[in-house]
């Protein structure tokens, strides 16, 4: 299974495929975790409406220091069949022109055209980069550099690793089988990934996990219990009925919650997490640890301060919103001076305290 490292973070979409993998190292089979520290330098097209942001080597490489680690939550890199971590810069930066163009001649152009978000670019007048037809060759050559029996990844990423297939039978007379997975998405059917948005980190804390759960659609409920639990399907068809039946949806994304963060942190951290969220957000009541910053002047200047705004116009769109609190009460003045020892909230989720 590869990942581009366009982002610190693997998410929960990763998740779903890492746990397939290793349900295969379990069973006794050599899996590797692929990271694209050259593909995640060009960025794959794959549903994108424009060429992807280029990336560094040296981006690349930070964003996937602590990859091995979050994929540890899954995998075992130790003992018996240990998984293995490869990086394709190793092979990928060291093909020549000439062994490029033979790769290239495997593919039509046509094959590359035909691709849904590609034939829709060309169709809007937008420009599509020789680069981005070049990304599922290297993709597929990644295959043929480590002689894989088998790739896994998600629904989109079926033409890209057919093309490895392809190159599998043309370079090494070899079957590669390809496994694709269901993908997480929102209610309005975009992927919950790095580059669409709305994705749960691996790495986020408990409380964070658990209140991004209770943040999302209650329309999403049943396929993350699906897709990213080990629910069985007896009991996700009966929370399924449940709902239909009007049992509050709030219970059973609760339920969710739990199972999830128990997944990758504790049972106690996710029960905790649980009692933080029902005393902050269903008794609204501050958190237990609140966070202190350093700050002084205008509420607008506090909030910069305080990392809850990006900017003096981001703040005052939320005080205009009334997304802003200063000891429990809706801020309305952008004036606003904020004493010591208040407590800001934005929104539901997000508390500082003001200390000298």
């Amino acid at each position: 299974m590869g990942i581009d490292p366009t982002s610190p973070h693997l998410h929960i979409g990763h998740a779903l495929q890492l746990r397939k993998l290793r349900q295969f190292q379990d069973l006794g089979h050599e899996v590797i975790l692929l990271i694209g520290s050259f593909t995640g330098m060009i960025g794959d097209p794959t549903d994108k409406t424009a060429a992807r942001q280029k990336l560094t080597r040296a981006q690349v490489m930070a964003n996937a220091k602590t990859y091995k680690k979050q994929a540890a939550k899954m995998l075992s890199f130790t003992g018996a069949h240990a998984a293995k971590l490869k990086y394709n810069h190793t092979w990928l930066s060291k093909l020549t022109f000439e062994e490029v163009t033979e790769l290239a001649s495997h593919f039509t152009a046509q094959q590359m055209e035909d691709r849904d978000m590609f034939e829709r670019r060309i169709k809007e007048g937008k420009p599509v980069r020789l680069h981005e037809f070049l990304y599922p060759l290297m993709q597929g050559y990644d295959s043929v550099a480590m002689n894989v029996d088998m790739e896994i990844g998600g629904t989109d990423q079926t033409f890209n690793m057919l093309a490895g297939r392809t190159l599998m039978k043309a370079m090494k007379n070899k079957e590669k089988f390809v496994m694709t997975l269901k993908l997480l998405t929102n209610d309005e059917g975009k992927k919950m990934s790095k580059s669409e948005g709305g994705f749960i980190a691996l790495d986020d804390a408990p409380e964070e996990m658990f209140g991004k759960i209770m943040a999302m659609d209650d329309s999403v409920i049943i396929p993350y219990f699906e897709l990213a639990t080990d629910v069985s399907t007896k009991e996700v068809e009966a929370k399924r009925r449940a709902l239909a039946s009007g049992v509050n949806p709030r219970d059973v994304k609760m339920e969710l919650a739990r199972t999830v963060t128990a997944m990758y942190h504790s049972g106690a951290a996710a029960d905790k997490a649980a009692a933080q969220f029902v005393k902050t957000f269903q008794k609204k009541e501050q958190p237990d640890k609140v966070p202190t910053v350093k700050a002084q002047g205008t509420i607008v200047d506090v909030l910069i301060a305080a990392k809850l705004a990006s900017s003096k116009s981001d703040a005052r769109r939320l005080i205009a919103q009334g997304g802003v609190k200063v000891d429990d009460a809706v801020v309305t003045d952008v004036e606003m001076l904020v004493k010591r020892g208040a407590v800001i909230q934005k929104g539901k989720r997000y508390f500082v305290k003001i200390v000298p």
